[in-house]
């Protein structure tokens, strides 16, 4: 499958995951179209790369509009934008932290796919991949915020898969287990020592681990569909469960 000059879109591409397949994505060939908060390093990326950069808040509907008039075709998409805050009981919940990750996991990619789904629908070959998380099928102490999120984002994905059926385009899901990323500094609010425990004792994953799937993923024939593939560390047996080496 040529993927020559065909545009792939990749959100919360300034970093992490998103950073690692805006990178394998154009060395596969395709023009990577980066989106993210932080413009100076989506710039630096879009440089190395040869990809164009553009501001996307997926929390605000008038930076998605923006962001997606100015891409006027587009044959994959890569909802990657996402994140956790917190980690509380739901007793103890932070209504403000539940909201930013509705808007961010389950409202921003509804917003991006609805944009760009017709253009896609339109390349006669769209591909749209939606990364989650394992916890978009379990759930763990103190982490109902995200884990319900996650849940929807899911759910929004795998429903497209069923209402597109018969168009060219087609859906897979990564649900990633841990991944060594800016995303528990994120959740512990910039906490790094904190950060850093949860990946101590093991070998977790690289975002250029997960990049790697989601470029096989989509650089399969038209006809094969990989609707939902799960990615841990071999030391990750589910969401809370590690086998960690003091």
């Amino acid at each position: 499958m040529s993927t020559s000059s065909a545009t792939a879109v990749v959100t919360g591409a300034s970093s992490g995951i998103g950073a690692a397949t805006a990178r394998r994505l154009a060395a596969e060939g395709f023009h990577v179209v980066l989106g993210a908060r932080r413009v100076d390093r989506l710039t630096e990326i879009a440089a190395e790369i040869g990809g164009t950069a553009l501001p996307l808040d997926v929390t605000d509907p008038a930076s998605v509009e923006e962001f997606t008039a100015q891409v006027p075709e587009c044959r994959v998409l890569v909802n990657n934008a996402g994140g956790a805050k917190g980690l509380a009981k739901v007793v103890d919940a932070v209504e403000d932290d539940w909201r930013w990750m509705w808007e961010t996991n389950v409202l921003g990619t509804l917003r991006v796919t609805k944009a760009l789904l017709p253009r896609l629908i339109a390349s006669g070959d769209g591909h749209v991949v939606t990364v989650t998380s394992v916890a978009a099928f379990e759930v763990y102490d103190n982490g109902a915020g995200y884990t319900s999120a996650k849940h929807a984002e899911a759910a929004l994905h795998q429903t497209l898969r069923g209402e597109h059926l018969g168009e060219p385009v087609r859906f897979t899901e990564i649900a990633p287990g841990a991944v060594e990323t800016e995303f528990s500094e994120v959740r512990f609010g910039g906490d790094k020592e904190r950060a850093a425990a949860v990946y101590r004792g093991y070998t977790p994953l690289t975002a250029d681990d997960i990049a790697d799937v989601i470029a096989f993923a989509v650089t399969r024939p038209a006809h094969v569909n990989l609707d939902h593939i799960v990615v841990r560390p071999r030391a990750q047996h589910s969401a809370g469960r590690f086998h960690r080496v003091e």
